[in-house]
């Protein structure tokens, strides 16, 4: 199991130890004994799905969690001993909009920066900088009622970096956006990163881990199950050759034909009437898989060849589709 740790020679901008959270009433713990380290600088993805852990540990390192045990350090600072001053180094995004109905567009920058304690000039600066940088001045008087999902987001981050946090934390940052907006969140935070921003976000988008973060950790019912950076963790799965083939007929009997008889198999999985072939090597894999299918006298309806993703990942770790946990 990958467990790819920050050297103790490299700046780790966030490290937690043990930490365990138990909620009153919860059979099993929503963290159970967590030790990861940050790099400052990257983009750490927590992958998993609900009810694995991911809000939790967010909700802890943003000081809204109060851990049953453990620690947990940002920037050298105790997130449960000092969670003031946690607040103050940090930027939030949360799955809800939590801008404020009663400002503007500027209004709801402008004020963020007066409540951190930046001077009315200075705050003026940056609402309209950081506003033409997220391509939302031309709203910066509208009502927030006035913006799409995906321009809500934007403003959320733009008002969670106002005040140079030296983490970001994004909590599922693009759901319910559309996929235009999802790919233009997906630039802006890599913009964002390559000038020095930290970023941690939590996810249960496998593409999302995959395309933005440095290093993941797949979280289930409340441990790290692997981390690593995602080209490692898709190493993982032992096959560089995914194929989904649809049958008429019994899909657990071709799956054991397979096993037995197609070179380079690895593993083959059913869901339903369809099954996915993990193989070693893709010479001529499909005609060797139409061929057995035909002298087993197995109908294939369609058949297509991926390569292996986070969620093959998560399924081998776990036995488990990320999207039915």
């Amino acid at each position: 199991m990958s467990q790819q740790a920050v050297p103790a020679s490299v700046d780790a901008i966030i490290r937690t130890c043990d930490l365990t959270k138990q909620y009153p009433g919860m059979d099993g713990r929503a963290l159970d004994g967590l030790n990861l380290s940050v790099a400052r600088g990257e983009i750490f993805g927590l992958l998993g799905p609900n009810g694995a852990g991911k809000t939790t540990f967010a909700g802890v390192l943003t000081t809204r969690v109060v851990p049953t045990s453990g620690s947990a350090h940002i920037a050298g600072i105790d997130v449960a001993r000092h969670p003031a001053l946690v607040k103050q180094i940090s930027g939030i995004v949360s799955q809800q909009n939590t801008l404020d109905r009663q400002l503007n567009v500027w209004e709801n920058l402008y004020f963020h920066g007066r409540l951190f304690g930046i001077s009315a000039k200075e705050s003026r600066r940056r609402a309209d900088e950081l506003l033409e940088r997220f391509t939302l001045a031309k709203w910066a008087k509208q009502s927030v009622y006035a913006l799409s999902g995906g321009m809500a987001q934007r403003l959320m981050v733009a008002r969670a970096i106002f005040h140079d946090p030296a983490v970001l934390f994004l909590d599922e940052p693009t759901a319910g956006l559309d996929p235009q907006s999802r790919l233009a969140l997906w630039d802006l935070l890599g913009l964002l990163n390559a000038s020095g921003q930290t970023v941690m976000l939590t996810t249960h988008y496998m593409e999302e881990a995959d395309q933005l973060c440095d290093r993941v950790a797949i979280l289930d019912r409340g441990q790290v199950l692997a981390l690593d950076t995602p080209e490692n963790l898709k190493k993982l799965v032992g096959a560089d050759t995914l194929v989904k083939v649809k049958v008429a007929g019994d899909a657990q009997r071709f799956a054991a034909i397979v096993m037995s008889q197609l070179d380079g198999a690895v593993a083959a999985r059913v869901n339903d009437d369809a099954l996915t072939i993990e193989t070693r090597g893709a010479d001529r894999l499909v005609p060797r898989i139409v061929a057995l299918a035909e002298v087993s006298n197995v109908d294939v309806l369609d058949l297509a060849i991926t390569e292996p993703s986070l969620e093959t990942v998560f399924i081998n770790l776990t036995g488990k589709e990320l999207r039915e946990s």
